[in-house]
């Protein structure tokens, strides 16, 4: 497995090697006519592509943390729940109908 990813490494370093030669002419990018850049295509091709990654990535991490805190919000209410006794006295039964409300049942039966 280790060698498969050594093989799609070199090959994805050769093409993007290849794209940066054959797009090495300059390009003119205007920025709403307030300023002008120029740089190589491959350079903004690839400044924009870091920045689409660093983009998903930072709403990535938004949505993690956002997990997380509801995360630990349950697990604090599940804890909470634990501690806390079960209302009316309510205690789990071995036998159906044992719970509180089933005490005329078992009288009458």
């Amino acid at each position: 497995m280790q060698i498969v990813r050594w093989i799609v490494g070199v090959v994805v370093f050769l093409a993007l090697l290849l794209l940066s030669l054959l797009n090495a002419e300059q390009v003119r990018l205007r920025f709403f006519n307030l300023a002008t850049f120029e740089a190589p295509l491959i350079f903004v091709v690839l400044i924009t592509f870091v920045l689409g990654v660093a983009a998903g990535l930072l709403v990535g991490a938004v949505k993690v943390a956002r997990l997380k805190g509801q995360v630990s919000r349950m697990r604090k209410e599940q804890r909470r729940a634990i501690e806390a006794p079960a209302p009316h006295g309510a205690t789990p039964g071995a036998t159906p109908a044992s719970g509180p409300g089933f005490e005329r049942l078992r009288d009458q039966g």
